[in-house]
């Protein structure tokens, strides 16, 4: 609107008023870019432009000025932009979005969520106190193990024929899964135990195997898995969490009503255990069948391992994301390293601790799987077990499949605090006597 005026004699007349009519031409890129989401339109930034790493933050190219750049900052565990309309909004704008997708990508580019660089990483061995460990493992194997059937919990006699010591049932089931040997050639150790004097008799093969197979030594198993890992209590302070499979001689049937016939399959266990990522001890373990679901394993794992030890952080893979997970994690007073998956949000609803996680891995990746990477020590905790007492159980009986993988890991635990004890100089609670030996 323009005003036509007009001045006589040092005074002015408004003569008329007169109205031009600006037209702005809307194109079909500006009409779609409208009403574009900030997620869609972070997209569009990346076709022509990547963010860029510095100390600040990330610095993200303007789309209007090619000279300008904005700057999304991780604080106090959410991202910041100072773009106008992230400081009007208080919200994630186009900038943050960006950075999140190029993230993402990096990390599905690599196949995998840790870079690999041409160098070699190798770790010191104390070869004296290894030596000395691996030459006298057999013998104070038997003197822990010993200390540790002694203390098991016996069971009351109720009627009937009287057993033979329970101890001395223990010691050989679990002495037979160590020496790997059948029941028939196992039974010399048998009588080599006897001679040291740390078996009273020596039981017959048929009856350690009926013994293997029985319901009520499963709980014993598990509370000697669990002392026979208190000796590493004031080392052990980050766990890791992960499960493998254990193959077994049984075979599943069902029938194909496709082609007809009947097929069949080899049925395994799987073993869930939450181990130590210095010493590689095991402090809890469960196992299930082969088919089960790994996350529902990680509560009972966490409050196991919680009951002697303090836990400041926690691994494991994205088989165990979920906000129950992370927050269970959190309440026994450590911080849990599980990497999202990338159709995931970080969305709190209802869960702190699950936007503060996401946000930390996706801005500061390269800090966060320097403490994820500690998940590769359960790897090698399995590589332990399976290389050592294999990788498959022997027992024909489902009862005492159980029985005999549990005897594996109770072995591992064993081995480890023999190493420990000769290179760390700690001593067994449950064997004060093998200690002064090592050290």
């Amino acid at each position: 609107m323009y005003l036509l005026i007009k001045v006589r004699n040092r005074k002015v007349y408004i003569v008329g008023i007169t109205y031009i009519s600006m037209s702005i031409k809307v194109t079909p890129q500006l009409q779609e870019w409208k009403y574009m989401t900030r997620e869609d339109r972070a997209k569009e930034l990346l076709k022509s432009c990547s963010p860029t790493e510095t100390s600040l933050g990330w610095e993200v190219p303007s789309q209007t000025d090619s000279k300008k750049n904005y700057l999304v900052e991780y604080n106090d565990h959410e991202p910041k932009c100072n773009c106008p309309d992230c400081k009007h909004r208080q919200s994630k704008c186009k900038h943050i979005f960006a950075v999140e997708f190029y993230i993402r990508r990096q990390i599905d580019e690599k196949g995998r969520l840790t870079e690999t660089k041409g160098v070699k990483v190798t770790y010191e061995q104390n070869w004296s106190a290894y030596n000395k460990a691996q030459t006298n493992e057999k013998l104070i194997f038997m003197k822990l193990l010993k200390d540790l059937c002694e203390n098991a919990e016996q069971p009351i006699y109720k009627f009937g024929r009287p057993t033979l010591p329970f101890s001395d049932m223990l010691f050989g089931s679990i002495m037979k899964v160590y020496t790997g040997f059948s029941l028939r050639r196992f039974m010399s150790d048998m009588q080599i135990a006897r001679s040291m004097g740390l078996v009273e008799v020596v039981p017959s093969y048929s009856t350690i195997s009926n013994f293997m197979n029985r319901e009520e030594i499963k709980p014993i198993l598990d509370t000697l898995i669990k002392t026979s890992a208190l000796p590493l209590k004031e080392v052990e302070t980050a766990f890791a969490i992960d499960s493998s499979g254990f193959s077994t001689s049984r075979f599943a049937r069902w029938f194909d009503y496709k082609w007809g016939k009947e097929k069949k399959f080899k049925v395994w266990l799987k073993a869930h255990i939450n181990s130590g990522v210095k010493t590689n001890i095991i402090t809890a373990v469960n196992i299930t069948e082969g088919t089960s679901s790994d996350s529902n394993e990680l509560k009972s794992l966490i409050e196991q391992t919680a009951e002697n030890f303090n836990m400041s952080e926690v691994s494991a893979d994205k088989a165990y994301t979920s906000k129950k997970n992370l927050e269970l994690i959190k309440e026994h007073g450590a911080i849990p390293y599980i990497p999202f998956k990338k159709n995931v949000t970080g969305k709190a609803r209802g869960s702190m601790v699950w936007k503060k996680m996401y946000h930390y891995f996706m801005y500061k990746n390269e800090e966060f799987m320097q403490h994820y990477n500690k998940r590769s020590n359960v790897e090698t905790c399995f590589h332990m077990i399976k290389s050592k007492f294999g990788d498959s159980v022997r027992s024909k009986k489902m009862t005492s499949q159980v029985n005999e993988l549990l005897i594996k890991v109770l072995c591992h635990n064993i081995c480890v605090v023999i190493q420990e004890v000769c290179e760390l100089g700690i001593k067994a609670e449950f064997s004060l006597e093998v200690t002064k030996d090592c050290v």
